[in-house]
This record gives structure tokens, sequence and C-alpha cells, in this order.
């Protein structure tokens, strides 16, 4: 592996990538279209590299990061499964890709079609009358969905101040009630991990305009009780918005509004096996009840007649929340996963990732700490303090997993698990996957007792070892070639 990490240092001058076609005017005719102060005065500092160099260059980065093409990736709620090559052949079609943003309706009727039927397709599948697609990340979904809450809310004229969330509940959750205006109130969890229609119940009063749950929650499991805590809700005016982020363990078997839910937000880079993670693309499409559909964004996509049309005349609607009309080619991607899948695919989803929840669960429990030890849906939180009391850290056992070419499951949160392990393994992984992971963090667990060293230190065979990460975090060393 080569010492010379940035591409300026496989950089030699004269060397060249790339040719461009010349033009009968001259480069100098050319130079005079573009206003002078918008001239470089100098040439830009670029790398001079051939493009087989440059090639390897990329690929050889590509290598040193970890992705599921590579390997294992049981990020708990984040639902990393493998991503069909079917979906991003799609959304790499030419009709779609060389779509300009400011194409006329009657120029793109395909793309508005796909984007009419995913929409009606999320909306059966959680049984909710009306989708928009415009949102383009979970947390973008939760402030638009909280946005209509308050305007329902204000068109009843009880516009309300208060929010509340579970103490298990996603960081974006509170931080978008905090940008939709609103307070935050906390209900705890139960023993049992999960909430409780009474507390919520105690909660509730004349200035609570909803409240907000992940179900199942983020501890993997689901809301018993949610049909009780709905009913609360509504009976003291308010409105129930469900983080759609754990709808990977619902598909075919539950939906949204049959549990009393007024909103959902989906994230389709997670159960729609849009790829995930390095900082996106999203997309986080909304769907609602039939007496929220009013609030929905503008515009719309709308059938009228044999044409499909991007409807702007909805004077009720909480305005335009993103410049054009969100991820299109995340769009493209997940309406190929359904469709190939269709209705007991989709099912099948949800039943595997349960199931092998369960099973990577039993084969852990013996030698990690289960909190809430009953059956999980797909996912289940560990904690590692046995593992701490004997000297290693859950930060040191997810260190250590990297050795063994297996991303870390995400480690602390939920915060109301001390040293948590949050593992999902998704439907995608096979048992054999499985095993293998299972094995490696027992194995982890033995070398505690055997090396502790070897874990403390981990990890010994990634591209960058341990780091200090307090001082990562106050001391960047950014490295630029100007």
């Amino acid at each position: 592996m080569s010492d010379e990490l940035l591409i300026y240092q496989k950089s030699r001058p004269g060397r060249v990538g790339y040719s461009l076609a010349g033009t009968k005017a001259g480069d100098d005719a050319v130079d005079a279209l573009i206003p002078a102060k918008y001239r470089r005065s100098a040439p830009p500092n670029l790398p001079e590299i051939p493009e087989s160099e440059l090639v390897r260059h990329y690929v050889e980065l590509s290598t040193r990061n970890h992705h599921i093409d590579k390997g294992f990736y049981p990020l708990g709620s984040c639902t990393m499964k493998y991503n069909p090559k079917v979906n991003d052949y799609t959304a790499a079609m030419p009709g779609f890709t060389e779509l300009h943003p400011l194409i006329s309706e009657d120029n793109c009727q395909g793309a508005l079609e796909l984007m009419y039927q995913l929409a009606a397709m999320l909306s059966k599948i959680t049984g909710f009358a009306r989708t928009t697609l415009q949102p383009v990340a979970g947390a973008h979904g939760e402030l638009i969905g909280l946005l209509i809450i308050r305007a329902a809310m204000k068109k009843r004229g009880c516009p309300r101040t208060t929010i509340l969330i579970p103490d298990s509940a996603h960081g974006t959750n509170p931080a978008s009630v905090i940008m939709a205006g609103y307070e935050v109130r906390q209900i705890p969890s139960t023993e049992k991990g999960t909430l409780s229609a009474e507390d919520v119940a105690r909660a509730m009063d004349e200035n609570t305009a909803g409240m907000m749950i992940t179900n199942p929650n983020t501890l993997g499991l689901f809301e018993s009780q949610i049909d009780k805590i709905a009913r609360v809700v509504h009976d003291a005016g308010g409105l129930l918005y469900m983080d759609g982020a754990n709808l990977n363990a619902l598909l075919g078997y539950a939906r949204p509004a049959d549990m009393g839910f007024d909103v959902v937000h989906f994230n389709l880079h997670k159960t729609f096996s849009t790829p995930h993670g390095g900082g996106g693309p999203g997309a986080g499409a909304l769907a609602v009840t039939e007496e929220l559909a009013r609030f929905l964004p503008k515009p719309l996509v709308e059938k009228r007649g044999e044409r499909y049309v991007l409807d702007d005349d909805r004077p009720d609607s909480i305005g335009r929340m993103h410049s054009f009309y969100g991820n299109f080619a995340n769009m493209v991607r997940a309406y190929t996963y359904i469709r190939h899948l269709g209705a007991e695919g989709l099912r099948r989803v949800s039943q595997n990732a349960v199931l092998n929840a369960n099973y990577l669960k039993e084969q852990l429990k013996g030698r990690y700490e289960l909190p809430h030890d009953t059956i999980c849906m797909h996912e289940f939180v560990l904690s590692g303090s046995r593992q701490k009391k004997r000297g290693a850290r859950t930060a040191d056992v997810a260190k250590r997993l990297l050795d063994f070419g297996v991303h870390a499951p995400t480690i602390y949160f939920p915060l109301i698990v001390s040293e948590a392990l949050m593992i999902e393994p998704t439907e995608t992984e096979t048992k054999q996957t499985l095993d293998r992971f299972a094995e490696i963090m027992l194995q982890i667990d033995r070398e505690i007792d055997e090396d502790l060293d070897l874990v403390l230190s981990a990890p010994h065979d990634t591209p960058v070892r341990r780091l200090d990460e307090v001082k990562a975090t106050k001391t960047l060393d950014v490295a630029y070639v100007g």
C-alpha cells in the first residue's frame, strides 16, 4: 500500500489524463465570452496525473473505506443492507439522468408517473391517504411532518406548544421538534423498554400538540401499547407522528395508519434499499392522513386524466421545503426495489430481518448482557457492561471488530442502555455471515480475559490505527494543497 495518500503527491509536471476538443474560434475567443472578473489570473493548482494512475488512486482509496459491498455492516437503526445493483442500473438510465431540473412537465411525464406511482405504493404500504416525496432525508421528513402538525393545529384554532418524545428517541427527533418551534417533553420508558399509555396520559395537557414515536423503538422492541397511546393522544386533541426509521421490521405485517398514527416519514435510503451512509444522498418521503393531506408541501404530483402535473395550487400547504422535488435518483431506486419484490417480497424482507435479529441475539446474550430479554424486531441492543467490568469498554469491542473486516454496530445509543451495542443484521445477510459475526464477538469477549492489551490497542489492521478521539475532535489535521 502506497504511503502517498494525496493525489497531489503523485502529481508530476507534464502528465495529462484527459483530452479536450479544440474550437474553431480558438481559446482566446472562448475566454472572451467570460467576463474578466470571473477569469483566473493564474492556472488552478490541479494535480497532473495520467488516467491509469488516477483510477488506481481512487480505487485504492475505495478499498480502505468499509462499505456494504465489502463486508458486514450491522449498524443499528440504519438498515445497512445490500443494495441490488438493478436499482443503480435503473437510476442510471439516460431517460432519468439526462432530465434537466427545469424541464417542462410535458417533457418529463415518465419521471412524474414514476413519482406518482411510488407515492401511491408508499401510501398503500403504510395505510395513509397521501405521500410526498419532497423531503431529502429522514430528519427533513421529521421537520416537515411537525410543520404539518403545527399547521393543522393552527387551523383548528389551538396551535399549542409542546411535543412529547420517548427517552429512547433518535437524536433528530428533539432537534426537529425545536426547529419546528415546539418545546420537548420527554417520556421515560418502562422497565420493559417500551412506553406506557398511562405515562403518556399523565404528560398530555392542553398545550401538547402531539407525540413522536419510533415503532419499533430504538431498542428494537414493538410498542405494544401503541393503540392505547394513540387513543390517549387523540382524545386530548393531539396528533401522533411515527419516525419510520425502523420500518424495515413492519413491511407487510403492520401499517402505521392502522396503529393510529397521523404522520410517518420513510427513509427510502434505509427501508427501500437506496445506498445509505457517507453523508447521503437520502430521501425522506412523508405520508399523512386525509385530514392532513391539504398541508403537504407543494408542489404535489397529481394525475389529471392521462397527464401528470406538479400541483402548486395548494392554499393550505406549508410551502416548498426543497428546491425542485427531492432526490430523484433515490426515488427511482426505491421504485425499482418495491416493484421487483412485490407485496410478498416486501413481507419477506421484514420476516427475514426479524428472524436474523433474533437469531443473532440468542447467539450473543450468553456473554453480552441483554437488558431486555424478549423477542425483538429487526434489531436488538446489548450492553457491554460485563466487558467493562473486566477492563474493556464497548468502544474497545467496536474497535477490535474492525480488525476482522466487520463494521462496528452503533455504540452508546440508545442512551438509556449503559455501554450500548445496537445491532441490526438486516434481512440480506446469510446465516454464515451471522455465525461468523457471532463467533468474532465471542472471540473478542475471550480476548478480554486472555490478552486485554490486544483489545485495548485495536484496531491493528486498518489504514488508520486507534486515534485520540478527544484530540481528533478538538485539533483537526486537515491537509490542503492550494
